[in-house]
């Protein structure tokens, strides 16, 4: 079985891939990352599954054209879907990649196997204060510019014990910033409060959270898998970047989840 990892692009999107058998999971990253954020999870992954992670429009190798909404994020994920033949896929969303994968399973539940949502939110529009943060976090990198940007915000992503390298990896990817997708990815975040939402979702959901996450934070993540039903709440080491400075400890929790919702498990218990 492959775990070898390789680049395609779809419709203008590019996505990192591994594996060829089992069933398919789907990465989505967050706001200031692109696929390069799951290097170490696509090739744990593609030893039981067909992984894909991508860059999502305006991001990484991806075609600057960009959704308006977070609806067309979701449904261009369906839309990917279609062209690679997949019925169902878990999906795995980090931050604002977990905020697209809850609107997808609110819209298409049909397509989504299970969630996983990792230091996530609902949405930034679920307070004015956080909404209006995040608008102007665009007007930040546009006077800043990436590699400034990412130089000041970067290393608020990891634990203070974060080691260097994860450190240097989290600003390095950031510092690939482009506005068109950062814009639009900001816009989709200010307008989007899933809070009364959560109750609709009806797949197997499991919420993980670095215990230091100090950007969305464990609360946030606990009043997510509060709302969702049957949803579990796993917290693991490192801060709000957990995928990559903790991710022999992620993949292990993300690949048990995994394997006991194809085993059947409709609460993908462990």
């Amino acid at each position: 079985m492959s775990t070898i990892t390789a680049r395609h692009t779809i419709r203008g999107i590019q996505l990192r891939t591994a594996g060829s058998e089992g069933t398919a999971v789907v990465l989505l990253h967050g706001i200031g990352g692109s696929s390069a954020s799951f290097e170490r999870q696509l090739p744990a992954l593609a030893t039981s599954h067909r992984a894909y992670a991508w860059d999502a429009p305006g991001y990484g190798g991806s075609t600057d054209d960009v959704p308006g909404t977070l609806t067309g994020y979701a449904d261009l994920l369906v839309e990917l879907l279609d062209e690679l033949i997949i019925d169902t896929a878990h999906l795995v969303g980090v931050s604002w990649g977990g905020v697209i994968a809850t609107r997808t399973a609110l819209r298409h539940p049909g397509r989504v196997r299970s969630l996983v949502l990792a230091d996530s939110t609902r949405g930034s529009a679920s307070s004015h204060e956080s909404a209006q943060r995040m608008l102007r976090r665009a007007d930040q990198l546009r006077s800043l510019g990436s590699a400034e940007f990412a130089r000041q915000r970067g290393p608020r992503l990891t634990a203070p014990d974060a080691e260097a390298a994860t450190v240097d990896q989290v600003v390095s990817i950031m510092s690939e910033l482009r506005q068109v997708g950062y814009d639009a990815a900001v816009r989709s975040m200010a307008e989007t409060d899933h809070t009364v939402d959560l109750a609709r979702i009806t797949v197997p959901t499991m919420v993980v959270v670095g215990e230091q996450d100090g950007v969305t934070g464990v609360t946030e993540s606990e009043e997510l898998a509060s709302r969702i039903p049957g949803a579990r709440l796993r917290v693991i080491g490192g801060g709000h970047a957990a995928n990559q400075e903790r991710p022999a400890q992620f993949n292990a929790t993300v690949s048990g989840f995994l394997a006991t919702v194809d085993a059947g498990d409709p609460a993908g218990s462990s």
